[in-house]
């Protein structure tokens, strides 16, 4: 019931929040609040979500995302943003009792669950299709996290608008050099990849005309990278595992 209660109370003063102050100036994130939570509660990508629940600073971080005014912010900025805000509203999703483990909880954790997002109201799902997607850069699969063991690790600390570029290409390579997530069997030119690669496709093919070829620089098995150059791997795309990346 405490809970419950606790929900109610946040839900409240963002609507409140919202009708009192509709366009609000540009505030953005508390990035070093939001650094500071990631590195007490994530190690090598685990996550303790119970540091979060009902934490003043992490329902403070929801707050800003609802109220923050992102008309005035280039593609860079929108791209720290967006990130660091779909990390944090996944990561509400799961402090509310929602999972993505099952088909049923996928859809209430990505489509139904919707939460206030620059004075907007929308879901996990349109904030990846609608708002991080269009802006055209495809390191972002790498770096937002869905709560699941088979997304890419959360990092442990937030995107940084002067570190970006390099938080996701250090994210990028991790995760395709992940042996639990892809591997690369020059030999039988067999290559087995996460499903973010079959389902995220089209984003891969526009940066680099093909998927293999967009994987060939990131990977460290050199050999390996000259056959994705060619585009000779023949793929298979592994099983998502949804369970929770973390504790609760």
């Amino acid at each position: 019931m405490f809970k419950l209660l606790l929900l109610f109370r946040v839900h409240y003063l963002l609507i409140v929040t919202l009708l009192l102050n509709p366009f609000p100036a540009v505030a953005g994130l508390d990035l070093a609040s939001w650094s500071n939570l990631l590195g007490a509660a994530v190690n090598d990508g685990q996550v303790d979500y119970s540091q979060w629940d009902e934490n003043p600073r992490f329902d403070e971080l929801v707050t800003q995302i609802a109220v923050t005014d992102t008309t005035a912010m280039n593609t860079q900025q929108k791209l720290v943003f967006t990130i660091n805000a779909y990390n944090i509203l996944a990561a509400r999703g799961i402090l509310d009792g929602s999972s993505p483990t099952s088909l049923f909880g996928r859809y209430v954790y990505f489509k139904r669950d919707k939460y206030f997002v620059a004075g907007e109201k929308i879901s996990l799902y349109q904030l990846e299709q609608e708002w991080i997607r269009p802006l055209k850069e495809p390191r972002i699969h790498f770096a937002i996290v869905c709560a699941s063991k088979s997304c890419p690790i959360l990092r442990n600390e937030a995107y940084t608008l002067k570190g970006m570029d390099r938080q996701l290409n250090s994210a990028a390579h991790d995760f395709i050099n992940d042996s639990e997530r892809n591997g690369f069997d020059s030999v039988a030119g067999q290559a087995k990849l996460s499903r973010i690669f079959k389902w995220y496709e089209e984003d891969f093919v526009v940066a680099a005309g093909s998927l293999q070829a967009y994987l060939a620089p990131f990977l460290v098995d050199k050999e390996a990278a000259d056959i994705l150059v060619k585009d000779a791997f023949n793929i298979n795309y592994q099983k998502y595992d949804w369970h929770l990346n973390g504790t609760r």
